[in-house]
């Protein structure tokens, strides 16, 4: 197998997130559910703008701040993404490539706006996500690399795109090509209500062996399996798995392999501002883990202490340098 040139390669959703704090009466009086993640058309994207407060535009989209988060911790990251040639596309090209990611997706000359996300975070730090997937979701086979992705020791697919089929069929060309190749694919199952429309797809996609590597929480787990009983959920994961890790908030993380089940604290936190993107960040860190070598348990610590740093602050890329912080916690880095 020759040398990879990137360690991870993310394809996914390319979104500009347009962030505001909001009240709990705000997304009642939209008939917004808390913290869920609802896909809109533009003219919705346009009442929510106009109906919401004083906002900041942020690069977002799961796998791209995974994608970022490997980069800010040192690792060789790549990102493939469909945006429109407008300005939130070039926000989303500019930032993406200053956080040292490589992007040469084609940007589309026609067709849907780029992608936007109005993430709307509460008292608490819990978001509520409204998405106008637009540009985002023409990503197409045609998009797909082979050479890009033979040169990834890890493909790391976001759940997220799974709704257009176009975007599908790059993920399976992309996966097909990466085990040719001797590479790892990862799947995020991003969001319990992805999971409830796809389910027997992701399970398909688990229990086939398209993907090796499979990251979800506690609400995705329990949709996935369609039960309450964590543990019973847990167990049939690990079943069906090669290997999969289980975020749970506070309570930190599960890793579940074929021959045991590792569970990892949570880093401290103190003070929750946005939970936007924590999902994401654990990712990152625990790829980093996995392309580096580490142990699970390593792994699983790498991931807890990038979420802890996300959900500290408005945004869903770190702000500081998740390498010192790792050092500092005397993670090897």
């Amino acid at each position: 197998m020759t040398a990879a040139t990137y360690d991870v390669l993310g394809i996914g959703n390319a979104i500009v997130d347009i962030l505001a704090r909001t009240e709990d009466k705000f997304l009642t009086e939209q008939g917004m559910a808390k913290g869920s993640m609802a896909l809109i058309d533009e003219a919705r994207a346009a009442a929510i703008y106009d109906a919401m407060g004083p906002a900041t535009e942020i690069s977002g989209g799961s796998a791209a701040n995974t994608i970022a988060g490997v980069a800010n911790l040192g690792a060789r990251a790549a990102f493939v993404g469909k945006v429109r040639n407008d300005q939130l596309g070039n926000v989303f090209s500019h930032d993406i490539r200053a956080a040292k990611v490589a992007f040469e997706t084609q940007a589309a000359s026609d067709g849907p706006a780029t992608a936007r996300c109005y993430v709307l975070v509460s008292p608490d730090g819990e978001r509520t996500m409204n998405t106008y997937l637009g540009a985002a979701q023409d990503l197409s086979p045609a998009d797909i690399d082979p050479a890009q992705i033979a040169a990834s020791s890890i493909i790391y697919l976001e759940g997220y795109l799974w709704d257009p089929a176009n975007a599908k069929e790059a993920f399976l060309k992309a996966s097909k090509i990466a085990h040719e190749n001797r590479r790892s694919v990862a799947l995020t199952l991003s969001d319990a209500f992805c999971v409830g429309r796809y389910r027997d797809e992701f399970l398909n996609l688990i229990r086939g062996k398209t993907v090796d590597l499979v990251f979800a929480n506690e609400a995705e787990l329990t949709s996935l399996y369609q039960t309450g009983d964590f543990d019973k959920a847990l167990a049939q994961l690990r079943s069906d798995a090669t290997l999969a890790v289980v975020t749970r908030s506070e309570k930190g993380c599960v890793v579940v392999a074929k021959d045991k089940v590792t569970p990892v604290p949570a880093s401290p936190v103190k003070q929750v501002v946005d939970t936007t993107g924590a999902g994401d960040l654990f990712a990152a860190g625990f790829l980093f883990g996995v392309v580096r070598g580490l142990s699970h348990e390593q792994c699983g610590q790498f991931g807890a202490l990038a979420a802890a740093e996300v959900i500290q602050h408005i945004g869903a890329r770190p702000e500081a340098s998740l390498k010192a912080l790792a050092q500092q916690a005397g993670l090897p880095v």
